[in-house]
């Protein structure tokens, strides 16, 4: 297929196969069910096969098309695909639910759409290699916009197509008829798209490392944050064994999980219906803390023994003032950690001073939810309402804002530039060019008009969101 001279080009010798077909790989029931889920797939491609050999001079023997009939993963499977998707005249995607929250549907589109696409004869419309199928209806708001773009008819296909989608005409016999029809008329969409468009053969792509097509919904995306040390930072005392190499791998409730933190609440947000990324904090802090609308909903774990480094304070402290309501807290504590019990009033009163806003706003919302966390299965009851509430919150900050003045990018309402907790982690107190910022966090007039929270309300602040109500 490639020549020996040239491995990453396609061997001119080579017949290159008319289409690809992408779909979702559906699973088999727990029930069992009756055979394999996919077989209508896999019938759908090889009446197409028959129909674009109808419809065309190839040989016989010639590839007519590629259909990915296995789900294993690993490096031949990924080269394999990479050699059709750069080799096919026509991607063919069944539209389907499960199709566009595939990531593997996702990157087979990207490594297409990498080729580039001409018209055979000079015209003003945009050419296209894809043609798309209803596998199952959707409407327009279910896609994303890579598809929305692409302007299809499917009149042609007849209404039944149109109204049921491909799957339903294949698996009830009443609609055999409008089955075969709409077959006839993809497989000369196909032909017809590969001899009115010159697309070249590519270079294969390494799959595993496209992104995928298709973003997911901005609010079902979840960046978890993670504020804590690395082993080797760790202050003076503190036990190692809850710590890992990364900030990330805070393991706050060893013995009972030996799992970094970060990992539980991924698992919990995948239960919710997210699909969560996990961060050290200095790595999301100036996108957090910046001017303008948020992201995506956030999550940060809060180890208060960060708190008794200065420069990990001052971040806390400027998160505080920021007060993203989008970013929900959680402060973990294992009550069976004696350096935790040792340690308790001083960290609790710590946090108290340094996360004022949170503790202050936050409190309406936990009615019915316990405030400490000395416990992973308490850290897991109150995380589904922390990411909602983070949710919930994303979306009404998302809401462009009525009569907002335009400002320069990258600044604030001051027009200065946006803030960077990363420059000040590579830059401890006392050694940064820019002139001292005084943060007097343990001072009991710090916004003396604000009242102090452990003044407001005796319960230890177990938890916090950010400003308003769930």
């Amino acid at each position: 297929m490639y020549g020996d001279d040239d491995p990453g080009g396609w061997d001119e010798s080579a017949e290159r196969p008319y289409f690809f077909l992408s779909y979702a790989h559906v699973p088999r029931s727990r029930t069992g069910g009756a055979g394999d889920p996919n077989q209508w797939v896999n019938r759908l491609f090889n009446d197409l096969c028959d129909e674009v050999l109808h419809l065309t001079d190839l040989r016989g023997g010639a590839p007519v098309g590629f259909m990915d009939q296995s789900m294993h993963q690993g490096q031949l499977w990924a080269e394999r695909l990479s050699q059709e998707l750069a080799s096919c005249r026509v991607f063919v995607p069944l539209y389907s639910p499960r199709y566009f929250t595939s990531v593997a549907c996702g990157q087979e589109w990207h490594s297409f759409v990498q080729r580039p696409v001409f018209p055979e004869r000079q015209s003003t419309e945009r050419p296209t290699g894809i043609v798309p199928v209803l596998w199952i209806p959707m409407s327009d708001h279910q896609l994303p916009e890579v598809a929305r773009q692409l302007q299809f008819n499917h009149r042609g296909f007849g209404p039944d197509y149109e109204a049921e989608g491909l799957y339903a005409l294949m698996r009830l016999g009443y609609f055999r008829r409008a089955y075969e029809l709409a077959v006839h008329r993809l497989a000369e969409r196909i032909v017809d798209v590969a001899a009115s468009t010159v697309i070249p053969p590519g270079r294969p792509l390494d799959f595993q490392a496209q992104p995928s097509a298709f973003p997911t919904p901005r609010t079902r995306q979840l960046r978890i944050s993670v504020l804590s040390y690395p082993r080797t930072e760790l202050p003076e005392g503190r036990n190692p064994d809850y710590y890992g190499p990364k900030p990330t791998d805070w393991r706050p409730y060893q013995p009972t999980s030996a799992r970094p933190l970060a990992d539980h609440a991924a698992r919990v947000a995948r239960q919710l219906g997210f699909e969560p990324s996990v961060h050290a904090y200095e790595d999301e802090a100036e996108a957090i803390l910046a001017e303008g609308p948020p992201t995506a909903p956030g999550l940060l774990l809060l180890d208060r023994w960060a708190l008794r480094d200065e420069t990990r304070r001052e971040a806390v402290v400027d998160f505080d003032r920021r007060n993203p309501s989008w970013v929900s807290v959680l402060e973990p504590w294992n009550s069976a950690d004696p350096d935790c019990v040792a340690d308790d009033g001083e960290l609790t009163e710590l946090s108290a001073r340094t996360l004022r806003a949170q503790h202050r706003d936050s409190r309406p919302s936990f009615h019915g939810t316990p405030t400490e966390l000395g416990t992973l299965e308490e850290f897991e009851a109150a995380l589904p309402r922390a990411v909602m509430r983070a949710k919930y919150a994303f979306e009404e900050s998302s809401r462009p804002p009525t009569g907002q003045s335009n400002q320069p990018e990258g600044t604030g309402s001051s027009g200065s530039a946006r803030p960077s907790l990363r420059r000040a982690f590579e830059n401890p107190p006392g050694t940064r060019d820019e002139p001292q910022v005084r943060r007097p966090w343990l001072r009991d007039d710090r916004d003396s008009d604000q009242p102090r929270y452990h003044e407001e309300d005796d319960s230890p602040p177990g938890i916090a969101f950010g400003g308003g109500e769930l």
